[in-house]
């Protein structure tokens, strides 16, 4: 399947997205912070990015600008996860390079849903 980055804060949230895709077969890296995130991004050949908005050290929006910047992540679908909720906060999230932006609290099959409909799409 797929190699996908989870980008997460909170170990919590992390091990439960961690563990929703790998029952899905994919492969996962963690990063919990955004310039671990970017790091790990770069470094590794990612085929997806799933990114939280609210990080240390950098947030998600931020992530997400810079990696659209590079010329080998600018394809790389990014799916944001947060707990920001209001309309404006996704907005932003989409304005920066997102390709979708989920709240939380989601479902597994929310997520699994993202994450195969921009997968065939990359």
């Amino acid at each position: 399947m797929a190699k996908i980055l989870v980008a997460e804060d909170s170990v919590t949230e992390l091990q439960l997205i961690m563990g929703i895709l790998r029952e899905a077969g994919h492969e996962v890296i963690a990063a919990s912070d955004g310039e671990e995130a970017e790091q790990k991004a770069r470094a590794e050949a990612v085929d997806m990015v799933i990114l939280d908005v609210i990080m240390p050290k950098k947030n998600g929006f931020q992530v997400c600008r810079d990696l659209r910047k590079d010329d080998k992540l600018k394809d790389v679908p990014i799916i944001m996860v947060s707990s920001k909720n209001q309309e404006s906060d996704r907005a932003w999230g989409l304005k920066q390079g997102a390709t979708e932006y989920i709240t939380k609290p989601f479902t597994p099959l929310d997520l699994l849903i993202a994450v195969k409909k921009h997968l065939k799409k990359k």
